[in-house]
């Protein structure tokens, strides 16, 4: 069996599949990404309720068997 790859993000294993170590980083490395512009939108909304320097996306990347 070939090895696979997900990435565990914010403690939530997400769906997609990848064939390589290095695609699954990227992604991880994307949805990184995403987060803080997401946190930085919450906190021009409204600063009192989100402070976009304590939010910190984790995530692992998980070898799993196709």
């Amino acid at each position: 069996m070939m090895e696979k790859y997900k990435v565990l993000f914010n403690d939530e294993l997400q769906d997609e599949v990848f064939d390589t170590e290095e695609e699954a980083e990227e992604h991880a490395l994307y949805l990184c990404s995403c987060a803080r512009e997401g946190a930085e939108i919450l906190h021009m909304s409204n600063p009192g309720d989100y402070d976009e320097d304590d939010y910190e996306a984790e995530y692992e990347i998980i070898e799993v068997e196709e």
